[in-house]
């Protein structure tokens, strides 16, 4: 691995797990940015945007994006809204290579509709929430290096291994592995 990759994508998409999988598999360190911010503030992100905002929060997570990928190869995961902003985006292009983990509304949902931890979508309708974050997002996702589906019938390993086969065509990023 020459630079890192970055997982980015909806909550839900799979980019912690996938991206720890991933990670294993191509003998790297994994780091979660999301963890990152909580260490470093000593609070929940639920917690942070409760009593800081979304902006400080957004803030935060730019100044340890951009640490993180100065750390060497390694596979990193952002939060949902991270790839939104343009200062992020740059700063894994020039870095690292993005890798979008594109899942579809229903596979989302089932997969975060029983999570509290979601600070985005404690709202009266939560779906609604996830529906419009969606869609205000995919034109950002879509602007990733790298796109790869996520199905509701892969297991972690299936998904890590379509993101090695999407990072084959970038030689600029993965040598050739067995």
């Amino acid at each position: 691995m020459k630079k890192p990759i970055v997982m980015v994508g909806m909550m839900g998409a799979g980019k912690s797990a996938v991206g720890r999988t991933l990670a294993q598999i191509l003998g790297v360190p994994f780091i979660d940015s999301d963890d990152e911010i909580e260490r470093a503030a000593a609070m929940t992100i639920a917690e942070v945007f409760a009593r800081d905002g979304e902006a400080f929060f957004r803030a935060r997570e730019t100044e340890v994006i951009k640490r993180l990928l100065g750390g060497g190869p390694r596979v990193i995961s952002t939060g949902g809204g991270a790839f939104l902003a343009a200062e992020n985006r740059a700063a894994i292009s020039r870095a690292g290579i993005s890798v979008w983990l594109r899942a579809d509304l229903d596979l989302l949902w089932e997969r975060v509709r029983h999570k509290p931890t979601r600070p985005l979508l404690q709202t009266a309708d939560p779906r609604g929430t996830l529906t419009r974050l969606h869609d205000a997002r995919v034109g950002y996702y879509a602007k990733a290096d790298l796109v790869v589906d996520a199905h509701p019938d892969y297991t972690l390993p299936d998904m890590a291994k379509q993101v090695i086969r999407a990072l084959k065509t970038r030689p600029d990023v993965l040598e050739e592995i067995n």
